[in-house]
């Protein structure tokens, strides 16, 4: 592991910093509920000085991580397997030439070469970077209570590092992400909005739809035995249906077919993540999940990607899939931490996850130099000299 490992290690620890002078848990409740009756959080607005300083600082502190998260991943240069591949892809929608790309995708990426000129690509990456980070640091601010705790998830659970390479399915993922508050609020209408506003960059993300709105149904209903038995039909439907489901998918996704992602293997790591956060929630249940709808949420969909990530093998990209619906870990985690009764298992369990993650982040790292993930070693073009710079 060469020396520019330390840069994504140095911007985890020190953007994690920044994130304990977050203190928001008294205003992410508003957050989430918003609209017009819960129009802003407690104390805005009324004088409050206390109240107003926590603010101003909180929002000192998430500008600084989102600058720093946006200038690690805006300022780079050819890192990421599919970097000069999507260099192509922007020359070919310069050129009014096919490609499989979504059409919001397309549209954006040639408007930006026109204001740029043709085969400026580095500001086409540094505008995907910077609305993608908008959306994953928007997403924490509202939604994470421990924001400092969700941000270490989110960066060593490798959702932001990853989303250096496949730029397109990254921003549908923080869109989906940023989208949960909307579901959580009942407001459907503005969900779907924003869900088919991300399908103009990845049309994955139409997926969360039924998904997610499944979660919530469940998550605000009292289980009987017919949602039991509907989700014992839907798990023989996976084991059983495989064909058709798979042919439902190359008709999205033709070019998936037979290829290196159709491989049918098990994401052993994300079936431990998923089953050690159930068992988790098996031990909070009484504290955190019985009688709080959003957790309750987070639960389900960590219940369908484990589902995912044991029956779905099937599906070419299945992390992909089972990302949309994990990836509310990093708000689940912190919370069930918070409120576990036992003062000395929940410091206990604490370290662990924050071990656990710790240890998988620098597998992680080491991964990254793997000729089809290509993140490390990572190159900025403010000091590389090799001549991309006429890239700008």
């Amino acid at each position: 592991m060469e020396w520019s490992a330390l840069v994504y290690i140095l911007l985890t620890v020190i953007t994690v910093a920044f994130g304990l002078c977050v203190d928001n848990q008294d205003y992410v409740p508003d957050y989430i509920r918003g609209g017009r009756r819960y129009p802003g959080p407690p104390g805005a607005g009324s004088g409050n000085g206390l109240c107003e300083r926590r603010q101003v600082r909180n929002r000192i502190a998430v500008a600084a991580i989102y600058c720093l998260l946006t200038g690690v991943s805006a300022c780079r240069i050819a890192v990421g397997n599919d970097y000069w591949v999507y260099r192509d892809n922007f020359n070919l929608i310069a050129e009014e030439r096919h490609v499989a790309s979504e059409f919001g995708f397309n549209m954006i990426v040639k408007w930006i070469q026109g204001v740029f000129g043709y085969d400026k690509y580095v500001p086409v990456f540094a505008f995907f970077s910077i609305v993608t980070v908008w959306f994953f640091v928007r997403a924490l601010h509202d939604q994470g209570k421990h924001f400092a705790f969700s941000l270490y998830l989110l960066m060593t659970g490798g959702f932001y590092f990853n989303s250096l390479n496949s730029v397109r399915y990254y921003l549908a993922l923080a869109i989906a992400l940023f989208s949960m508050k909307y579901v959580l609020r009942s407001e459907y209408g503005k969900f779907v909005l924003m869900i088919l506003a991300g399908a103009m960059f990845h049309k994955s993300i139409l997926l969360v739809i039924p998904v997610y709105l499944a979660a919530h149904f469940l998550a605000a209903a009292p289980l009987k035995k017919w949602h039991y038995a509907a989700g014992t039909v839907f798990l023989c439907s996976l084991i059983f249906g495989q064909n058709l489901y798979r042919e439902i998918i190359f008709l999205f996704y033709p070019f998936y077919r037979n290829s290196v992602f159709d491989d049918g293997q098990l994401s052993y790591a994300n079936i431990l993540k998923c089953g050690s956060v159930l068992i988790l929630c098996l031990i909070c249940y009484r504290q955190s999940l019985r009688e709080n709808l959003a957790n309750r949420f987070y639960f389900f969909l960590n219940l369908f990607g484990l589902t995912v990530y044991c029956c779905g093998s099937f599906i070419p990209e299945v992390s992909r899939i089972g990302y949309y619906m994990i990836i509310s870990q990093i708000f689940l985690v912190p919370e069930l931490l918070a409120q576990m009764p036992w003062k000395r298992l929940r410091r206990l369990c604490r370290a662990g996850v924050a071990v656990a993650f710790g240890c998988y982040f620098l597998l992680l790292l080491k991964g990254m130099y793997a000729i089809d993930v290509r993140l490390l070693p990572y190159l900025n073009w403010i000091f590389d000299d090799s001549g991309v710079i006429s890239a700008l």
